[in-house]
């Protein structure tokens, strides 16, 4: 647990992963790309609770949804949810080792990415099958180092 975040780290971290989310990727590789906002949601979520929750993480993914040039919400709602599971089992978590954390990362994720699925399908999407959980199970993959480099960060400039 974080007993002091760094608000630059944390602005810097939130900064880059929306342009993470909408750079250009190889176009091969598109469906890997991980969920950069949703780990970010996850991390800050999961580390300070008290100063970042459901309603911070409802206003990244609006911000999100403009960006993409989606429809309002999808992503606003996505993240919320991310946000609220996390609150929801943040001290259980703590306890968690690190490859626990990794599968709760690629569960709360694979549901951010099954929810915005649905929704898009709902509004006339044409992609099918489960090729949308690849970057739930690229996140967790890069949890861990995610993890370690933030907390270093956020210690040495916290």
């Amino acid at each position: 647990m974080l007993s002091v975040i760094s608000y630059p780290v944390f602005g810097f971290s939130i900064i880059l992963s929306l342009v993470l989310s909408v750079s250009l990727f190889p176009v091969d590789y598109f469906e890997l790309r991980p969920e950069w906002l949703g780990l970010m949601v996850f991390y800050w979520t999961f580390r300070a609770p008290a100063q970042f929750g459901i309603l911070l993480a409802w206003c990244l993914g609006l911000l999100l949804d403009v960006l993409e040039a989606t429809p309002l919400g999808v992503n606003a709602l996505a993240m919320g949810l991310i946000a609220f599971l996390v609150l929801t089992v943040h001290q259980r978590l703590r306890m968690f080792p690190m490859p626990q954390q990794c599968l709760m990362v690629f569960l709360l994720l694979g549901i951010n990415q099954m929810l915005v699925h649905f929704i898009k399908q709902t509004l006339g999407a044409d992609n099918t099958g489960f090729e949308y959980l690849w970057p739930a199970l690229t996140g967790a993959l890069i949890w861990p180092v995610l993890c370690v480099l933030l907390d270093n960060l956020n210690r040495k400039l916290g």
